[in-house]
């Protein structure tokens, strides 16, 4: 769906029209962290059952802020065999995740690799034992890099080499960002106030080569095309900053956007379609107008789009 704020009009086409859409006149930032398997196993010992880690912040080497289903199998103190690797839940902290500590923090995330499993959100459901090896490539955006992301970055999922060799060769340009995506994206919104929410914070970092390059084609007059809300969030806390991309940067973001932002990086937004109440809905209908995207979501239903996180997108010019 392509949505155009101006004129409040809507128009359906394919996503490998993209550069056709957009032209030379614009260029694309994209995220590129990595997915990495998450979602482990763990047993306590002496006992056949199945508890669900999910690793979400790494706080040092070995110790890991996780959640686990169900939690009241993983109390203070509580040992637990997660693969082949062992470890202890060291304390509960505020909202229900734990501090766990592995015996061994050499080679952790090798071990990640070989036992984990990739974290797709609870809505995809795949029945205990099935091979996710498909899920592997697919939970993951063609020009993924450096990995540290329990989610991916879904607006790049829809990307294709083809799809980047079109755009390359129409001469739209692409920059690259890195954030990794944690808990806090997800984080649903329990305040009756939502100036009282908080996003947790996620790391990111800007090279000093793709600022210059971001800073030079802006200079230039292309209009910046953010691919997916956490590229945006990026992009408009380091615009918050009086050295806007004078340098390369790297750092916590904890950016929250939600209706009456005054956006300061963004001419365009590439972005799935979102969970109602969710952060990430409160961020689109910010740069878009929450009547139009209400307006849109409708029109996605009537027009069977597909939700979520292996779902259609759209392009809000």
């Amino acid at each position: 769906m392509v949505v155009r704020r101006a004129t409040g009009t809507t128009e359906h086409r394919t996503f490998r029209e993209l550069p056709e859409i957009l032209g030379p006149g614009h260029f694309l930032v994209v995220n590129t962290t990595r997915v990495f398997p998450a979602r482990l196993w763990a047993r306590r010992p002496g006992k056949q059952e199945r508890i669900e880690v999910l690793l979400t912040r790494e706080e040092a080497p070995g110790r890991w802020v996780v959640l686990i289903k169900p939690a009241r199998k993983a109390g203070p103190g509580q040992q637990l065999a997660v693969g082949d690797l062992q470890a202890r839940v060291e304390e509960i902290r505020p909202g229900g995740s734990r501090l766990l500590q592995f015996q061994d923090s050499r080679g952790l995330w090798e071990s990640f690799e070989r036992i984990g499993e990739p974290p797709l959100p609870p809505y995809i459901r795949r029945p205990p034992g099935q091979d996710l090896t498909e899920d592997r490539e697919r939970y993951q955006t063609v020009y993924a890099g450096r990995s540290g992301s329990i989610a991916a970055p879904t607006a790049g999922l829809h990307f294709t080499s083809d799809v980047l060799n079109r755009l390359q060769a129409m001469g739209i340009p692409r920059c690259s960002i890195l954030l990794h995506v944690g808990y806090g994206t997800f984080q649903p919104v329990r305040c009756d106030d939502i100036e009282d929410h908080r996003m947790e914070p996620e790391y990111f970092e800007v090279t000093g080569d793709e600022a210059a390059a971001i800073k030079r084609y802006r200079s230039e007059g292309r209009r910046l095309i953010a691919v997916g809300t956490t590229t945006a969030r990026v992009l408009e806390s380091l615009a918050r900053r009086d050295d806007f991309l004078m340098s390369g940067a790297s750092g916590s973001c904890d950016l929250f956007i939600y209706p009456g932002f005054e956006f300061r990086a963004l001419d365009g937004l590439l972005t799935n379609f979102h969970l109602p109440r969710s952060t990430l809905f409160m961020l689109v209908s910010a740069f878009a107008g929450l009547d139009l995207m209400i307006d849109c979501y409708r029109q996605a239903v009537a027009e069977q789009y597909r939700f979520y996180s292996y779902g259609d997108c759209m392009l809000i010019l």
